[in-house]
């Protein structure tokens, strides 16, 4: 188990490479350029990149394209996220979009999987067309955890405050805001350190104190580092979120694009404060053991569109902003 754990680990601190498609469509109209990723694994995402250029003849409309994501598995939708415009002043004469789905942690299947993008310009009829993919499986761990009774106390906590708490974090991870596109460019590690205590994704079980067994998934990877360790932000962004929790003791959330947040969890200290904007590799924080632990840690959680998604995902160049 423990050289198992090993290789699983060898694999996921590296981050892996996304490679970009290409597609081009064309219209009397317009002509449409994409890349995307097309490997779609369970916890990532699909983020695919559109620029549309009017003809000469046409004149372009402020709000004259409307453009929507779609995420198809076994030929059902599974996630659909809209299109919103990067790099507007710089594009003044087409427009340049982007859109990413997430891919589920909890889906296992190697059904397939397709890629619809939906789009209307100029009010006409919407077009659609897909964008081929391929499956990729990802390694997932299962692991058993033994709580003792302080920490199956916050686990197994009902309360009122404990609720609210859960509730104000889902709206956020659930709220998208088109015009806040704060960085393009590929996310950095909030911490330097390798040594992963755990994974995004894995399956764990814990074991309350009475002996009593609950299951679920584990949204962030966790790094074994002493209390007091810095924090950095993974990326440019508005925090939105920075209060002690019942479960995730003092916490940060960051928003970095429409629906796409970073997550810092168990810290000892705060270094920023809700509606401060911070840059890339900033000290935000100091890592803990607060809340939910079993030891001092940095839990790194990355959410879009409120599913939790591999935080190496967003290592690589995911919006193609450097293709």
């Amino acid at each position: 188990m423990k050289l198992k754990k090993l290789i699983i680990a060898a694999l996921l601190c590296v981050s892996f490479p996304l490679f970009a498609e290409t597609a081009s469509f064309q219209s009397e109209n317009y002509s449409i350029n994409v890349k995307y990723n097309n490997e779609v694994s369970p916890g990532h995402a699909v983020f695919v990149r559109m620029n549309v250029l009017p003809a000469k003849n046409i004149k372009k409309q402020p709000n004259g394209l409307k453009a929507e994501l779609q995420l198809l598995n076994d030929g059902k939708k599974s996630e659909t996220s809209p299109f919103y415009q990067i790099n507007p002043k710089k594009n003044r004469n087409s427009w340049e979009m982007l859109s990413g789905v997430p891919v589920s942690l909890w889906n296992e299947s190697e059904q397939p999987y397709q890629v619809k993008v939906i789009f209307s310009f100029n009010g006409e009829e919407p077009k659609e067309f897909i964008l081929p993919t391929v499956f990729k499986p990802y390694p997932f761990e299962k692991e058993e955890i033994p709580l003792n009774q302080e920490n199956t106390n916050i686990r197994t906590d009902t309360s009122s405050e404990r609720m609210a708490q859960i509730e104000k974090l889902n709206n956020i991870f659930f709220s998208t805001f088109y015009q806040d596109v704060y960085q393009l460019k590929a996310f950095t590690s909030p911490t330097d350190s390798t040594r992963y205590t755990a994974h995004c994704g894995d399956r764990r079980t814990y074991i309350y104190s009475n002996g009593k067994k609950a299951t679920s998934l584990h949204f962030g990877n966790d790094y074994g580092i002493p209390t007091g360790s810095d924090v950095k932000a993974c990326a440019e962004g508005k925090v939105v979120l920075a209060e002690n929790r019942i479960t995730t003791g003092w916490s940060i959330v960051v928003e970095h694009l429409p629906g796409l947040y970073s997550v810092y969890y168990h810290l000892s200290e705060l270094g920023v404060k809700e509606g401060d904007m911070v840059r890339q590799g900033q000290l935000i924080g100091k890592s803990g053991a607060t809340g939910l632990a079993t030891g001092p840690h940095l839990h790194w959680e990355m959410r879009l569109n409120g599913s939790a998604i591999v935080p190496e995902f967003f290592l690589n160049d995911f919006t193609f902003e450097a293709e």
